[in-house]
């Protein structure tokens, strides 16, 4: 079967070489050539495949399942598809589909296909998605029903939380399983059979201490970036004629790490979510750490600022009021510079918003009001600040008795803004930090002008 966006693999696993013999696809990069073939040579995952799992047990053939595998890059998704499908008696089909250029048309051929082998010879389809998360909602609707009547099973991998990526009715028909990124030891099991194994280096090279803790480090939990580096650094000394992989090797092979952050995954999520929170936390060091991880990962840098300009307010408040001001300049000066020159900006903003006095009596203020307005607590305006711009508006007694405030020395006078309801109602409580401080003392002498002698501010 021939479709666009979609590619078969594996029609009789079994048929496939042996663990531990010679690959007949020499040419491809060396992470596909040591990509396990039995579950004995899967790295990693030891939650997931200890005795009894529910994952240990699929994969050695007990009853099937459709799974969703979620985890960073590099964790062994693909692998654990295919291993999938040697489960059993090992006859299983096995198709994989590209989210990324498949459609529900590539969908329906491949569920036809399904129903015709099943019919026709008993033999069952695992279909294998990767990048699940990118297909639509229609497109993951049309899985529906050839996943509840087992016409195909599904095997779809995703870095994002499947929580929110994945449709409710596919997740209630699959089990989710969570996949984590690899440890120190288990990098270094990997590293040392791609380097002796025949499949793989078959000791060509050599690979020093400083080399692998390199290539461990630079990996950051991803098996196939610490296969790439291994390969990359292998070419180099091989070229050059020592075949020893330090660290002088491995750094020449890699220029720069790319930085294990998904923008439209969970990844983007985690990273804002720690860079805000440094900020919050008066941490300018962690909070230039996750705007670096950002930068480098290439986000988007008017979400940065857009995120900074929130947290001025929302964190900070009147405790620094130039940090609005601040945080705006840098939203500013991503509009009119652009990248790279602005994150300069963005760091400047940053540090401001870390080292700056906090107050949430902003946010509070307006959540506490907003919420009473939710429960009903609305009342009507005060007939003296209703609009008396038009004709009537006297006869209906709109702006009558109001005060004008410029009118008095102090431009404050005793006089009911809220709905009768609210009257003595306080949602502002500035807090004592920074310009607060100020404010704290100066908004009680305001309330009891404003309010009167007979309407003393409320304590919220």
């Amino acid at each position: 079967m021939s479709t666009d966006g979609l590619f078969e693999l594996d029609d009789e696993p079994a048929s496939e070489p042996e663990a531990g013999s010679v690959s007949s696809n020499a040419g491809a990069p060396l992470a596909v050539r040591m990509r396990p073939r039995t579950l004995e040579e899967v790295v990693g995952q030891r939650h997931l495949l200890k005795p009894g799992a529910p994952l240990r047990r699929l994969l050695e053939g007990g009853a099937p399942a459709s799974v969703l595998l979620y985890g960073p890059p590099g964790t062994g998704k693909t692998t654990l598809a295919r291993l999938m499908a040697r489960a059993g008696d090992g006859t299983r089909h096995f198709v994989a589909l590209s989210a990324l250029s498949a459609g529900v048309k590539e969908l329906r051929a491949v569920i036809e296909d399904a129903r015709r082998r099943l019919d026709r010879s008993g033999q069952r389809t695992v279909l294998f998605i990767d990048e699940v998360h990118r297909f639509s909602k229609t497109q993951q609707d049309a899985l529906l029903g050839a996943v509840e009547d087992r016409l195909v099973l599904l095997v779809a991998a995703t870095t994002e939380n499947p929580s929110f990526s994945v449709v409710s009715p596919l997740l209630s028909r699959s089990l989710v399983l969570q996949l984590q990124s690899l440890e120190e030891d288990e990098l270094r099991a990997l590293l040392a059979r791609a380097v002796s194994d025949e499949r793989g280096l078959n000791d060509a090279v050599t690979l020093a201490d400083d080399g692998e803790a390199a290539l461990v480090r630079l990996s950051a939990g991803d098996a196939r970036r610490a296969l790439t580096a291994l390969e990359a650094a292998a070419d180099g000394v091989q070229a050059d004629g020592s075949g020893i992989i330090d660290l002088a090797a491995v750094e020449r092979a890699v220029t720069e790490v790319a930085v294990r952050y998904d923008r439209a995954g969970d990844q983007h999520y985690d990273v804002i979510s720690a860079f805000i929170k440094s900020i919050r936390g008066s941490d300018p060091d962690a909070a230039l750490h996750y705007l670096a991880r950002m930068i480098v990962a290439g986000e988007d840098a008017r979400f940065i600022a857009r995120r900074l300009m929130v947290h001025a307010s929302e964190d900070i408040g009147l405790a620094d009021p130039t940090a609005l001001q601040a945080a705006t300049a840098a939203a500013q000066v991503v509009q009119l510079v652009g990248m790279p020159e602005a994150r300069l900006a963005l760091a400047q903003a940053t540090v401001h918003l870390a080292t700056a006095p906090k107050s949430n009596a902003v946010i509070a203020g307006i959540d506490a009001a907003m919420a009473d307005v939710k429960a009903g607590a609305v009342g009507a305006v005060p007939p003296h600040l209703r609009d008396g711009h038009y004709a009537g508006a006297q006869k209906l007694g709109n702006a009558v008795g109001y005060r004008y405030p410029h009118s008095v020395p102090d431009g404050v006078l005793a006089q009911q803004y809220p709905p009768d309801e609210l009257v003595g109602k306080d949602y502002y409580v500035p807090t004592n930090h920074g310009a607060e401080r100020v404010l704290s003392e100066r908004l009680p002498k305001l309330r009891r002008a404003v309010r009167g002698s007979g309407q003393p501010a409320e304590k919220s």
